[in-house]
């Protein structure tokens, strides 16, 4: 059994691998590689000038890889099931289980809504830290927003997802922060 599984390769999926198996958590990613990064181009992203979204995924695919990630790309996943002390992630391939599960898939909100989570109108439901109504089970970006849909933001429901296991998993509030030291 995996520690996390996160369902979609987005900037909100990307970034929620990135911090959990940077801090020691086994995280699997499926990706169907279906982000809409692949028709955007990046001029309002903090920090980058101007990039096209298909090389942007391409170099965050080597990030989270570089930290260990396990990626099976192209693994479709077809339902999340919440099975007592795990959830249970199903592909045509088998049957995964996680303690935790990020939903990152953007509009698509069918796996929110086949693992029971709670929707107000048409987004999914979530705290401030992205959990849904179903214990460790997050939903991030324009899965929980009617039209603010921006990479950047994503990104940034992803880390708050992450960074919540994070804590649950020590046991208290947990901040990855580095420092220039830590780069050498």
């Amino acid at each position: 059994m995996t520690d996390v599984i996160v369902v979609g390769g987005g900037p909100a999926g990307l970034s929620a691998a990135l911090f959990t198996e940077k801090n020691g958590l086994d995280t699997t990613v499926f990706d169907a590689d279906e982000t809409w990064m692949h028709k955007a181009h990046l001029y309002n992203y903090l920090g980058i000038e101007s990039r096209d979204g298909t090389e942007f995924m391409e170099d965050a695919r080597d990030q989270v890889d570089e930290f260990g990630v396990e990626r099976r790309q192209g693994e479709e996943v077809t339902s999340v099931d919440p099975d007592g002390d795990a959830v249970r992630v199903t592909t045509d391939d088998g049957d995964y289980d996680a303690d935790y599960v990020v939903l990152a898939t953007g509009a698509d909100r069918d796996l929110a809504d086949d693992a029971g989570c709670e929707f107000d109108d048409e987004t999914v439901t979530v705290d401030l830290s992205m959990e849904t109504s179903v214990e460790n089970v997050y939903a991030t970006g324009a899965m929980v927003r009617d039209q603010e849909w921006q990479a950047v933001i994503s990104a940034g429901d992803g880390g708050a997802a992450a960074l919540d296991i994070l804590s649950k998993e020590k046991g208290e509030h947990f901040h990855d922060f580095d420092t220039p030291a830590d780069a050498e």
